[in-house]
């Protein structure tokens, strides 16, 4: 491999694992003074203008009516539901519990996929990844008092549910709608699609009145600037170069590492507690995860190595585009 091709390898990665898990953080950050939903709403519409244009300059023609039907759908379950759900949950969690139990969200896809009209049953393994998963999960947002602390806050952990879960049905829908042949486009159309929908959110729940522009703080406008630039734009194109560069297994590894640099992110910065039981659950929760994803990924690789004169379909298990970015 050339050194060049290399570097650039390591970069993308370097973006991925650290832009993408740093999400969480700029969140939490953004959020002080500047109300959830307006925020999200404000931060996907600059970055859906600049990839819709973006796709345009380079030949992409504009979305179909049915296209744009497509980016109100995904748009509503994964930057409403996902999304906004979790820039609301993190009012009452921090920061890295939030991206653990965002992490959780490949289990939720196969746990979906499965119960779904005509879905496919898992197999033993992939039963116990699940099993593994869960209970990682259950460890976190347990009332216990096991490891140091009394878990998340019950609240913030029912929204983080439902973030994940509209976030897992977006991922499976998105798979069999209509969308894009350039995922620049189709992205920018999801973002602009979701921020409307954010934007709605805001004023349903009272945000105008909560929101004072004078108010917002320096740190605040420099993470949502950060939130666009760095999550958004940079991650989303490091991710689409990495999927042309390397193996799909290999590009989807951030799913593993995104929540722990998360956790460590808050516990330096902004002094969230780092506990045994923080820990303990997220080494739980990211081992079920990477039990199912490598299954599912050698399965993937068997069924190419065997096909002939047709393309395989991704594994049910592949992580979308996380929720952050």
């Amino acid at each position: 491999m050339p050194r060049e091709h290399r570097v650039r390898l390591i970069l993308a990665f370097a973006a991925l694992y650290v832009i993408w898990g740093s999400t969480y953080l700029g969140i939490r950050i953004a959020i002080e003074t500047i109300p959830p939903f307006f925020m999200a709403g404000f931060r996907f519409l600059v970055a859906g203008i600049m990839l819709y244009a973006w796709a345009r300059l380079r030949g992409a023609p504009p979305p179909t009516r049915a296209e744009w039907r497509t980016g109100v759908i995904i748009g509503g379950l994964l930057l409403l539901g996902g999304n906004g759900g979790v820039v609301w949950a993190e009012q009452r969690v921090a920061s890295g519990l939030a991206a653990l139990m965002i992490g959780a969200e490949p289990l939720w896809v196969v746990m979906l996929d499965w119960l779904r009209p005509g879905g496919k049953r898992p197999s033993l393994t992939v039963a116990l990844g699940l099993a593994i998963g869960f209970a990682g999960v259950v460890l976190l947002v347990s009332p216990s008092e096991f490891g140091g602390a009394g878990g998340v806050d019950p609240v913030g952990a029912f929204a983080l549910t439902v973030a994940t879960v509209s976030w897992a049905v977006g991922s499976i829908y998105s798979r069999h709608a209509p969308t894009q042949a350039s995922p620049f486009m189709s992205t920018g159309t999801n973002m602009l699609a979701g921020s409307a929908l954010l934007f709605v959110a805001g004023f349903v729940t009272g945000e105008p009145a909560r929101l004072d522009l004078s108010a917002v703080s320096a740190r605040s406008a420099l993470a949502v600037f950060y939130l666009i630039v760095f999550g958004a734009v940079i991650g989303f194109t490091a991710y689409l170069w990495l999927l042309k560069n390397t193996t799909l297994a290999k590009a989807s590894t951030y799913a593993y590492v995104n929540p722990v640099v998360a956790v460590v992110l808050g516990w330096l910065i902004l002094d969230e507690p780092l506990t045994a039981r923080t820990l303990l659950a997220a080494a739980i929760i990211i081992a079920g995860v990477v039990t199912i994803s490598t299954f599912q990924y050698a399965k993937a690789g068997a069924q190419r190595l065997f096909a002939r004169g047709g393309a395989t379909a991704l594994p049910s298990s592949v992580p979308s585009l996380p929720e952050e970015g």
